[in-house]
């Protein structure tokens, strides 16, 4: 099994606390530079949001 699988099977199974795992991360790093790149935090939250949706709802095809 690759990684790519063991990334896809994870998102099936726990899709719900993904979000609050990447809004946690970005949160964290936001603090951590004093709110410095917050914009740039901000989008790189809503690509990891896009890529664990199209990964959950991949069906295998390339």
């Amino acid at each position: 099994m690759s990684i790519v699988d063991k990334v896809k099977e994870f998102l099936g199974q726990h899709g719900d606390k993904v979000d609050k795992v990447i809004d946690r991360a970005g949160n964290i790093a936001d603090e951590k530079t004093g709110g410095k790149y917050s914009d740039k935090i901000g989008a790189a939250q809503e690509q990891a949001r896009k890529m664990a949706n199209r990964m959950n709802e991949d069906d295998g095809r390339q």
